[in-house]
């Protein structure tokens, strides 16, 4: 059974997301429909980039992700299939695919364009349904990238612009903020550890907020309700409140800046 991730802006209010497991059912039955997230924020192509990325290495070998995250519906963009050694990827050529595909040493990348696997009527505003949910079922059903499209060089490049350290400051900027509130940055935390260990105390900036926070192991080895520095499952620094919302309180949002020195 061929597994099948998506992962788009849509949220859960509405029918899109059904609708695209709908379609990827009555042509592929026999797969396994995962939901990554749909709940990043709209129109933000590098916190989709970020979350794509950091989830793919725990999923079976043949993998197919789908993720939207398209502002550019409907115009000139293209729609792509990427074929790596371990998985394939299907969405909208803006370099949303592109930082996890570079997880692996080669990959191959595709323009969509064998239109009779796509619905018979494409919209111009739903091509995750109309498009990629086809693409996603028909790859899942055997049949290969060069049955689907043609092969490209010139698709769009993008990279996650990860933290660095510049005159003893670590620069970052956050990258997403979990349903926790905890909020997620860009800054490695290998990159931290080299800097810090835990039990010092960190100097913070997110936006105007200056925070003096203590970095540690985990949410817990703060009291509750008090605020932290901690490196969170995926490997990145999260500031973060023991049992509250530290998005919240600090009023942080994806894309904002931040800088730690101790």
């Amino acid at each position: 059974m061929k597994v099948i991730t998506l992962l788009t802006d849509f949220g859960y209010e509405d029918t899109y997301v059904a609708q695209m497991k709908g379609v990827i059912l009555n042509i592929a039955g026999d797969v396994k429909i995962v939901d990554l997230s749909h709940a990043l924020s709209r129109h933000n192509i590098e916190e989709g980039a970020f979350l794509l990325y950091t989830s793919i290495p725990y999923f079976p070998r043949g993998s197919i992700h789908v993720a939207v995250v398209d502002p550019g519906v409907g115009t000139e963009r293209r729609g792509i299939l990427v074929r790596t050694e371990d998985y394939y990827l299907v969405g909208p050529d803006n370099g949303l695919l592109v930082p996890a595909a570079k997880r692996c040493k080669d990959f191959d990348v595709f323009e969509i364009t064998n239109e009779s696997l796509l619905l018979p009527l494409i919209t111009h505003t739903f091509h995750a349904r109309d498009v990629f949910a086809p693409v996603a079922a028909h790859l899942a059903n055997g049949i290969p990238p060069e049955g689907i499209g043609k092969k490209i060089q010139d698709f769009v490049d993008f990279d996650i612009e990860f933290g660095r350290v510049e005159d003893g400051k670590i620069l970052g900027k956050v990258i997403h903020i979990d349903r926790f509130g905890n909020i997620i940055t860009n800054v490695e935390g290998n990159l931290i550890v080299r800097h810090a260990k835990y039990g010092d105390v960190l100097h913070v900036e997110i936006g105007k907020k200056r925070l003096s926070l203590p970095f540690l192991k985990t949410y817990g080895y703060a009291e509750k309700g008090k605020p932290l520095v901690t490196i969170g499952g995926n490997g990145y620094v999260e500031i973060s409140i023991n049992q509250g919302n530290a998005s919240e309180k600090f009023g942080a949002k994806a894309g904002m800046e931040i800088i730690l020195s101790l």
